[in-house]
């Protein structure tokens, strides 16, 4: 594993221990926001500022798994070092997974 990734990985599991997780807890996927994110290794090449890398098979499998209402949730988070949300919020396209877009708040 790359050290971006290693890093991406340790900052977003500091956010799920700083409280995040409470926050999320209303929602169906909020005890599994930490699982949710390590599934999503796969994708950070795809989701790295300025990447032009299509998503691998491992990530859109990862897509298709978690499904719309999980990575809804983690796409409205706050923001995640290293993730570009534009290029992450096209996944589920890229993956051919149809899921319908997310409802990002404003």
């Amino acid at each position: 594993m790359k050290k971006s990734q290693v890093l991406t990985l340790v900052l977003l599991m500091v956010m799920v221990e700083s409280g995040l997780v409470k926050e999320t807890m209303a929602h169906p996927c909020g005890r599994t926001f930490l699982s949710a994110l390590i599934q999503l290794v796969p994708c950070i090449p795809s989701v790295a500022p300025f990447s032009t890398l299509s998503p691998n098979e491992l990530c859109c499998a990862a897509i298709k798994t978690l499904g719309q209402p999980c990575l809804c949730v983690l796409a409205k988070g706050p923001p995640i070092a290293g993730v570009d949300r534009t290029l992450a919020l096209h996944l589920p396209g890229k993956c051919s997974a149809n899921f319908p877009p997310c409802e990002m708040l404003k």
